[in-house]
């Protein structure tokens, strides 16, 4: 429930669950189920659990909520686009939206969840806490750095408890600024602080169950090779938590990431350099600084908490900092690798892949599915992860297909619905009143 711990790190469980991997015969909710109730423990019982999911997969439009199709030999695309809001996101923020809800409605409390979003985030949590009793959403997005759709997502819910605020800046300012909201404890307990970014734990948790359930389609002992477009390393680092957990025949994983490639660098270099975040055709992946990282970094390290502190501080202070080489050997042999793929090669993979399946993919997706054509051959079967609906992108595919994505049936009133959100500056004294604000105004 509080996203983010005190001192300013990020949550991980103390051990690792072992959890018996999915079957083929079992419901999404069944295995999401059994998943999430082992992270919970004690804190929820099994029927709250399970009517948690029920309630979560509801919303989604497709009965398998995650489903597969073949691309091509041994290969196929997992599509996370079924949600509310066309986007992987709603997988775990539909869960969370519930969760929250729930526990803090039998607490009778009430929360203020911030949430800092480079694109399809917002959307999702909005989507999530839309018209909740209990909990006031924050969203802060870069103005004029998110697809129009992915905008409208966020900014039309009619909900008086989502607040949509539009900063000037890229998406490493908000989460600079989520960041230093959590770390001013004063603010943090005054507001009653939350946070539903990739780095709450909970997201990570949800978004395991579909590696699990992928694993039991393409069969319970064959190995996939994971393709994952990657920004923040959330969506990557869940593959990592359902192998830890056995969930996996096995561990392979690809970060395809774009021209923004501090997440290559650490991976195959094991330096960690502060760049400028440059637009690129998949925006939500516009990311500097991956902020997942930090959970791997701290498994690989033997759950040295002060060497991944020291490294931190390093890069805080100048930019750049060299993982240990304790660190850089072990991180070779967890099974993650990764792709660079520039914006030219993204727009041509768009029109590659529908001339070759016929089908419109997002530019996020594309990363992932030009990664690919890059890699060996391989027995594994490989799965991509697409990530968003093209329909969220529709000027991008317009110009690399010259097709219109249009947008889903259940979506078709989206441009009609009035938009509600401020600009503001940079500038945490000014945000952290206008929570205060919308607090006092409340009361």
């Amino acid at each position: 429930m509080r996203g983010l711990a005190p001192d300013g790190g990020l949550y991980v469980p103390e051990a690792w669950p072992q959890i018996q991997p999915a079957a083929p015969n079992e419901s999404y909710v069944d295995v999401a189920t059994r998943i999430l109730g082992a992270f919970a423990g004690d804190s929820l019982s099994a029927e709250d659990v399970r009517g948690l999911c029920e309630r979560a997969y509801s919303t989604f439009s497709h009965h398998s909520v995650t489903p597969l199709s073949q691309s091509g030999p041994n290969t196929f695309v997992m599509e996370l686009h079924h949600g509310p809001t066309l986007a992987f996101k709603d997988v775990a923020m539909q869960f969370i939206g519930q969760l929250y809800d729930l526990i803090l409605t039998r607490r009778g409390e009430r929360m203020s969840v911030v949430c800092a979003t480079s694109g399809d985030t917002g959307g999702a949590a909005a989507a999530a806490f839309a018209g909740a009793t209990s909990v006031d959403l924050y969203i802060l997005h870069p103005h004029e750095r998110v697809s129009p759709v992915q905008r409208l997502f966020m900014t039309t819910t009619g909900a008086p408890n989502i607040h949509n605020l539009a900063v000037d800046g890229d998406f490493d300012d908000c989460q600079a600024l989520i960041k230093a909201m959590f770390a001013d404890q004063s603010f943090s307990q005054e507001v009653r602080l939350s946070g539903v970014n990739s780095i709450n734990w909970a997201r990570i948790a949800a978004q395991a169950v579909y590696y699990a359930t992928t694993q039991a389609a393409i069969g319970p002992d064959r190995p996939i090779r994971f393709i994952v477009p990657s920004g923040n390393m959330g969506d990557a680092f869940a593959g990592y938590v359902a192998a830890r957990c056995g969930l996996l025949a096995g561990f392979e994983l690809v970060c395809a990431v774009n021209e923004n490639k501090t997440l290559a660098t650490l991976l195959e270099d094991g330096v960690m350099q502060r760049e400028q975040a440059v637009a690129t055709p998949s925006p939500a992946m516009d990311i500097s600084v991956p902020s997942n990282f930090e959970r791997l970094f701290f498994e690989v390290s033997g759950r040295e908490g002060d060497v991944v502190r020291r490294t931190y501080e390093q890069y805080r202070q100048s930019g750049s900092a060299i993982l240990p080489d304790s660190v850089r050997g072990p991180l070779g042999c967890t099974g993650f690798s990764s792709k660079v793929i520039n914006n030219g090669d993204t727009l041509a993979e768009m029109r590659q892949f529908k001339s070759e399946t016929g089908a419109l993919i997002c530019p996020h997706t594309a990363v992932g599915t030009a990664a690919l054509r890059r890699l060996a051959k391989t027995d594994a079967t490989t799965v991509i992860l697409s990530t968003a609906h093209a329909a969220k992108f529709p000027e991008t595919v317009l110009e690399a297909t010259g097709d219109d994505a249009g947008l889903p049936k259940r979506c078709s009133d989206l441009q009609k619905r009035g938009e509600v959100f401020q600009r503001v500056p940079n500038d945490l004294k000014q945000i952290k009143d206008h929570i205060r604000g919308q607090m006092t105004a409340e009361a």
